[in-house]
Protein backbone atom coordinates (compact mmCIF):
# COMPACT_ATOMS: atom_id res chain seq x y z
CA UNK A 1 0.00 0.00 0.00
CA UNK A 2 1.29 3.48 -0.69
CA UNK A 3 1.03 7.14 1.22
CA UNK A 4 0.36 8.76 -2.51
CA UNK A 5 -3.16 8.67 -2.13
CA UNK A 6 -3.49 9.56 -6.04
CA UNK A 7 -2.11 6.20 -6.95
CA UNK A 8 -4.23 4.47 -4.41
CA UNK A 9 -7.34 5.80 -5.92
CA UNK A 10 -6.43 4.78 -9.65
CA UNK A 11 -5.50 1.48 -7.87
CA UNK A 12 -8.32 0.74 -6.93
CA UNK A 13 -10.88 2.13 -9.48
CA UNK A 14 -8.74 0.00 -11.94
CA UNK A 15 -9.24 -2.93 -9.73
CA UNK A 16 -12.33 -2.87 -9.84
CA UNK A 17 -13.02 -2.08 -13.43
CA UNK A 18 -11.51 -4.87 -14.43
CA UNK A 19 -12.81 -7.27 -12.06
CA UNK A 20 -15.89 -6.53 -13.28
CA UNK A 21 -15.16 -7.34 -17.14
CA UNK A 22 -13.00 -10.41 -15.85
CA UNK A 23 -14.84 -11.51 -13.57
CA UNK A 24 -18.40 -11.61 -16.12
CA UNK A 25 -16.14 -13.22 -18.86
CA UNK A 26 -15.37 -16.09 -16.36
CA UNK A 27 -19.25 -16.06 -15.09
CA UNK A 28 -20.37 -19.55 -15.07
CA UNK A 29 -17.10 -21.42 -14.71
CA UNK A 30 -15.58 -22.85 -11.18
CA UNK A 31 -13.96 -20.22 -9.06
CA UNK A 32 -15.27 -16.96 -11.33
CA UNK A 33 -14.74 -15.00 -8.56
CA UNK A 34 -10.61 -14.31 -8.56
CA UNK A 35 -8.51 -12.14 -6.34
CA UNK A 36 -4.86 -11.97 -7.23
CA UNK A 37 -4.30 -8.60 -5.12
CA UNK A 38 -2.51 -8.31 -1.72
CA UNK A 39 -2.49 -6.32 1.48
CA UNK A 40 -5.48 -3.30 0.88
CA UNK A 41 -6.28 -4.09 -3.34
CA UNK A 42 -7.53 -7.28 -1.73
CA UNK A 43 -9.60 -6.32 0.95
CA UNK A 44 -10.97 -3.71 -1.64
CA UNK A 45 -11.14 -7.04 -4.07
CA UNK A 46 -13.19 -9.10 -1.51
CA UNK A 47 -15.87 -6.34 -1.13
CA UNK A 48 -16.48 -5.50 -4.92
CA UNK A 49 -16.95 -9.15 -5.00
CA UNK A 50 -19.80 -8.99 -2.62
CA UNK A 51 -21.24 -5.88 -4.70
CA UNK A 52 -20.97 -8.20 -8.25
CA UNK A 53 -22.47 -10.84 -6.30
CA UNK A 54 -25.04 -8.49 -4.56
CA UNK A 55 -26.58 -7.15 -8.25
CA UNK A 56 -26.80 -10.18 -10.10
CA UNK A 57 -28.97 -11.42 -7.22
CA UNK A 58 -31.24 -8.28 -7.36
CA UNK A 59 -31.56 -8.88 -10.84
CA UNK A 60 -33.11 -11.99 -10.11
CA UNK A 61 -35.15 -10.86 -7.57
CA UNK A 62 -37.23 -8.78 -10.13
CA UNK A 63 -37.74 -11.82 -12.80
CA UNK A 64 -41.20 -12.69 -13.65
CA UNK A 65 -40.56 -16.20 -14.58
CA UNK A 66 -39.28 -17.52 -11.79
CA UNK A 67 -41.04 -19.34 -8.62
CA UNK A 68 -41.79 -18.02 -5.46
CA UNK A 69 -39.40 -20.63 -4.19
CA UNK A 70 -36.49 -19.02 -6.40
CA UNK A 71 -37.31 -15.76 -5.26
CA UNK A 72 -36.99 -16.48 -1.60
CA UNK A 73 -33.40 -18.13 -2.21
CA UNK A 74 -32.65 -14.98 -3.64
CA UNK A 75 -33.59 -12.56 -1.12
CA UNK A 76 -32.57 -14.91 1.88
CA UNK A 77 -28.88 -14.44 -0.65
CA UNK A 78 -29.32 -10.54 -1.11
CA UNK A 79 -29.49 -10.18 2.51
CA UNK A 80 -26.54 -12.58 2.97
CA UNK A 81 -24.15 -10.59 0.40
CA UNK A 82 -26.13 -7.10 1.57
CA UNK A 83 -24.25 -8.05 5.06
CA UNK A 84 -20.89 -9.46 3.73
CA UNK A 85 -20.49 -6.13 1.65
CA UNK A 86 -20.94 -3.99 4.89
CA UNK A 87 -18.83 -6.04 6.88
CA UNK A 88 -16.28 -5.37 4.24
CA UNK A 89 -16.17 -1.66 4.33
CA UNK A 90 -15.54 -1.67 7.77
CA UNK A 91 -12.56 -4.10 7.07
CA UNK A 92 -11.72 -1.66 4.29
CA UNK A 93 -11.51 1.04 7.18
CA UNK A 94 -9.71 -1.49 9.41
CA UNK A 95 -7.27 -2.19 7.05
CA UNK A 96 -6.18 1.67 6.33
CA UNK A 97 -6.25 2.42 10.28
CA UNK A 98 -3.55 -0.34 10.61
CA UNK A 99 -1.47 1.04 7.98
CA UNK A 100 -1.38 4.30 9.21
CA UNK A 101 0.01 2.65 12.46
CA UNK A 102 2.38 1.34 10.96
CA UNK A 103 3.66 4.72 9.40
CA UNK A 104 3.38 6.85 12.26
CA UNK A 105 0.53 8.52 10.99
CA UNK A 106 -0.87 11.00 14.04
CA UNK A 107 -3.67 12.94 13.78
CA UNK A 108 -2.87 17.03 14.21
CA UNK A 109 -4.56 19.16 16.98
CA UNK A 110 -8.06 20.13 15.65
CA UNK A 111 -8.14 17.55 13.10
CA UNK A 112 -11.91 16.57 12.17
CA UNK A 113 -14.07 13.93 11.45
CA UNK A 114 -15.61 13.18 7.64
CA UNK A 115 -18.99 12.47 7.14
CA UNK A 116 -17.95 9.57 4.92
CA UNK A 117 -14.86 7.18 5.59
CA UNK A 118 -12.59 5.83 2.76
CA UNK A 119 -14.23 2.11 2.93
CA UNK A 120 -17.92 3.94 2.50
CA UNK A 121 -16.75 5.83 -0.72
CA UNK A 122 -14.60 2.61 -2.05
CA UNK A 123 -18.11 0.79 -1.99
CA UNK A 124 -19.89 3.27 -4.15
CA UNK A 125 -16.77 3.16 -6.57
CA UNK A 126 -17.74 -0.67 -6.43
CA UNK A 127 -21.12 -0.28 -7.55
CA UNK A 128 -20.85 2.65 -9.79
CA UNK A 129 -17.74 0.48 -11.97
CA UNK A 130 -20.63 -1.97 -11.99
CA UNK A 131 -23.15 0.14 -13.84
CA UNK A 132 -21.42 1.59 -16.12
CA UNK A 133 -20.09 -2.33 -16.97
CA UNK A 134 -23.66 -2.87 -17.93
CA UNK A 135 -24.45 0.36 -19.05
CA UNK A 136 -22.12 -0.10 -21.96
CA UNK A 137 -23.66 -3.83 -22.72
CA UNK A 138 -26.95 -1.69 -23.20
CA UNK A 139 -25.32 0.43 -26.06
CA UNK A 140 -24.15 -2.78 -27.88
CA UNK A 141 -27.15 -5.10 -27.11
CA UNK A 142 -29.32 -6.19 -30.37
CA UNK A 143 -32.62 -5.31 -30.88
CA UNK A 144 -32.68 -1.47 -29.56
CA UNK A 145 -33.51 1.24 -31.07
CA UNK A 146 -31.63 4.91 -31.32
CA UNK A 147 -33.82 6.67 -28.39
CA UNK A 148 -32.82 3.60 -26.21
CA UNK A 149 -29.30 4.07 -27.50
CA UNK A 150 -29.02 7.56 -26.40
CA UNK A 151 -31.11 7.14 -23.19
CA UNK A 152 -28.22 5.07 -22.24
CA UNK A 153 -25.25 7.65 -23.44
CA UNK A 154 -27.10 10.29 -21.58
CA UNK A 155 -27.14 7.47 -18.36
CA UNK A 156 -23.19 6.23 -18.74
CA UNK A 157 -22.28 10.12 -18.98
CA UNK A 158 -23.30 11.15 -15.79
CA UNK A 159 -22.13 7.73 -13.85
CA UNK A 160 -18.75 8.53 -15.40
CA UNK A 161 -18.61 11.89 -14.19
CA UNK A 162 -19.99 10.95 -10.79
CA UNK A 163 -17.06 8.33 -10.63
CA UNK A 164 -14.57 10.33 -11.37
CA UNK A 165 -16.12 13.05 -8.75
CA UNK A 166 -16.47 10.68 -6.18
CA UNK A 167 -12.70 9.62 -6.97
CA UNK A 168 -11.22 12.75 -6.81
CA UNK A 169 -13.65 13.49 -3.32
CA UNK A 170 -11.70 10.24 -2.10
CA UNK A 171 -7.85 10.77 -3.26
CA UNK A 172 -8.38 14.29 -1.52
CA UNK A 173 -9.85 12.47 1.89
CA UNK A 174 -7.06 10.24 1.82
CA UNK A 175 -4.79 13.38 1.52
CA UNK A 176 -6.03 14.79 4.36
CA UNK A 177 -6.01 11.68 6.19
CA UNK A 178 -2.65 10.86 4.98
CA UNK A 179 -1.11 14.45 6.72
CA UNK A 180 -3.13 13.85 9.87
CA UNK A 181 -5.39 16.79 9.47
CA UNK A 182 -8.72 14.18 8.87
CA UNK A 183 -9.38 11.69 11.39
CA UNK A 184 -10.66 8.02 10.12
CA UNK A 185 -12.37 6.14 12.58
CA UNK A 186 -14.61 2.43 12.10
CA UNK A 187 -18.28 3.01 12.03
CA UNK A 188 -19.93 -0.52 12.42
CA UNK A 189 -23.27 -0.66 10.78
CA UNK A 190 -24.62 -2.77 13.32
CA UNK A 191 -27.20 -4.48 11.15
CA UNK A 192 -30.30 -6.02 13.41
CA UNK A 193 -32.14 -8.23 10.39
CA UNK A 194 -29.50 -11.16 10.68
CA UNK A 195 -28.67 -10.97 13.87
CA UNK A 196 -31.16 -13.43 15.70
CA UNK A 197 -30.55 -11.73 18.71
CA UNK A 198 -32.09 -8.45 17.76
CA UNK A 199 -34.98 -9.46 14.90
CA UNK A 200 -38.02 -10.18 16.57
CA UNK A 201 -38.87 -12.35 13.98
CA UNK A 202 -35.70 -14.71 14.32
CA UNK A 203 -35.83 -15.03 18.13
CA UNK A 204 -39.61 -15.82 18.22
CA UNK A 205 -40.46 -12.26 20.21
CA UNK A 206 -42.74 -11.06 17.00
CA UNK A 207 -44.45 -14.52 16.76
CA UNK A 208 -45.21 -14.35 21.09
CA UNK A 209 -46.44 -11.03 20.73
CA UNK A 210 -49.26 -11.67 17.91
Amino acid sequence: MTLDAAVLVRQITELQAEAVVRWHVLDGRQHPLDNPYTGLLSVACQQHQFNYQLWHEEDVARRRDVTDERIAQVKRAIDGFNQQRNDWIERIDETLIGSLGAWGVEPVEGARLNTETPGSAVDRLSIMSLRVFHLEEELSRDGVDRAHVEKVRTKLARCEEQAADLAHSLTELLEDIFAGRKLLKVYRQMKMYNDPTLNPYLNGAARKAG
